[in-house]
């Protein structure tokens, strides 16, 4: 009777838990709505874009960072080697948009272990204006992106993000990817943001450059091995918060396989390890599967049957999971419910392999994430 109870109550707790994260999260989160351009003089703006490679949608997000709705700003292309196949298309765009200012600069500042980083270094640096965006290469700007990003600026505010959100996914892998994206990892992004704690996102952030400057500059984003991560913690120890925008921008998957899946969600878990240990270490409680299990064994105890009790668990889940993609305007289809089942199945083993050593691929380099100070990752391939 006491294990019974035990479990049906640790089973409840956690379903609890994930309803609540759900209902703080659609607290925060505003469905889409277009913002208009802004009156008056606004702030010029520099936006800084870290390229490599050539992705399926690389035309389209070029074309939408030169049609942005808002009246000075500037785009800073950064790639780390000029015979990038990306170089051509960027210089079609600048080619094709010549009333926006932009530039490419090409180079590779090495200060630390993160690619990403270091390819920004030299944007951040040629950045004219106060207010600078790191952008990655991937985010489907809106005409309002701008507009969105500084909206939730506060008095209070050291940086603004915007998570991911997954879209046009080509293929049940890639739906996978959307269910990971959207109401799982930007669900608990924006329920921690409302109670308090938030985190920063690297896809887009939007900063004070004088303020950054005035505390180490771009360089102090090399304190951790993820740049989100030490924005975080650097924000943190301002007194300041991290706001996320009321309607984060899209990233379109195209293709995905299981692979690279998981060699995204290996390296992702690793890095969030490292750097928020005691964040990390609940995460295998946010998934169905151990209040699925817990449920089993407590309707097991109890002589109740085992398909209701998995069903009854898996409608409380994902019901209102797809409410809240639903709301929210987010990407939906007949495999979306499948497609979390199967992310869910596969948290257990993303986070244990967080716990564990050896390689991860990052930005198409083999690298090894160990357990102290920058020099945790290094090039190993």
């Amino acid at each position: 009777m006491e294990l019974t109870f035990a479990a049906a109550f640790a089973s409840s707790a956690l379903l609890f838990s994930n309803l609540a994260s759900i209902l703080f999260a659609s607290s925060r989160l505003k469905a889409r709505r277009v913002l208009p351009a802004p009156s008056g003089e606004p702030p010029p703006v520099s936006i800084v874009v870290p390229s490599r490679g050539v992705e399926p949608f690389t035309q389209e997000t070029l074309n939408r960072a030169f049609s942005l709705d808002w009246p000075s700003y500037e785009l800073i292309f950064c790639v780390a080697n000029g015979e990038d196949p990306v170089v051509k298309l960027i210089d079609a765009a600048t080619a094709r948009f010549p009333k926006v200012p932009a530039r490419l600069l090409v180079g590779d500042d090495r200060i630390s272990a993160n690619p990403k980083l270091n390819n920004c270094i030299k944007g951040w640096q040629a950045a004219r204006h106060d207010w600078v965006i790191l952008a990655d290469s991937n985010v489907l700007m809106p005409k309002d992106y701008v507009q969105h990003l500084m909206a939730a600026w506060r008095a209070d505010t050291g940086l603004v993000c915007s998570t991911p959100i997954g879209s046009r996914p080509d293929g049940f892998w890639a739906e996978v990817e959307c269910a990971f994206l959207n109401t799982l990892q930007a669900r608990w992004q924006y329920a921690g943001e409302a109670l308090g704690l938030g985190f920063a996102q690297g896809k887009s952030m939007l900063w004070n450059k004088p303020m950054l400057d005035a505390n180490g500059g771009i360089q102090a984003l090399a304190a951790e091995i993820a740049e989100d991560a030490a924005a975080t913690k650097l924000v943190n120890s301002l007194g300041l918060r991290v706001n996320l925008v009321a309607s984060p921008f899209e990233q379109p998957l195209g293709q995905r396989t299981l692979a690279e899946i998981w060699s995204r969600q290996a390296r992702w878990a690793r890095l969030r390890r490292v750097t928020f240990p005691l964040f990390f270490a609940p995460e295998i409680l946010t998934g169905v599967v151990v209040p699925l299990l817990l449920a089993l064994i407590a309707a097991a105890s109890a002589g109740v049957s085992l398909p209701t009790t998995a069903l009854c668990v898996l409608a409380i889940a994902y019901v209102l999971e797809w409410l809240l993609a639903w709301s929210k305007g987010w990407y939906l289809s007949p495999r979306s419910v499948t497609a979390m089942i199967v992310r869910d199945a596969m948290l257990p083993a993303i986070w244990a392999r967080g716990w564990l050593g050896g390689a991860v691929e990052w930005r198409g380099n083999a690298m090894t994430i160990r357990n102290s100070g920058m020099t945790e990752l290094e090039e190993i391939a």
